[in-house]
């Protein structure tokens, strides 16, 4: 199964990874394996995780506040925010309005 990225989830992505290496030097790296390893617990199932609205889902990252929005298809994963669990919750909705039906 592929997964892709919005360009705002890879902004989103890279910021955090910044911002956690400015904090420790290799934490970025650190929580950058997290959030993969959440992208392989979503490719093998990828209906099992909350739902966050009608057509996208999230999975938390583990060590991190941080949740990977995203939203599944037949062949395909689309990440659409790597959102910080404890700030501005749904701002990502509107990004979905792009995708079509």
């Amino acid at each position: 199964m592929k997964t892709d990225f919005l360009d705002a989830a890879r902004d989103e992505f890279k910021d955090a990874v910044d911002y956690h290496n400015a904090q420790r030097p290799g934490l970025g790296d650190e929580f950058k394996h997290e959030v993969a390893a959440a992208i392989v617990r979503i490719k093998g199932w990828p209906y099992v995780w909350t739902r966050a609205s009608r057509r996208a889902r999230m999975c938390r990252v583990k060590r991190f506040p941080y949740l990977v929005v995203y939203v599944p298809s037949e062949t395909e994963i689309l990440v659409v925010a790597i959102m910080h669990g404890h700030r501005r919750p749904g701002y990502w909705r509107k990004r979905l309005k792009g995708l079509g039906p």
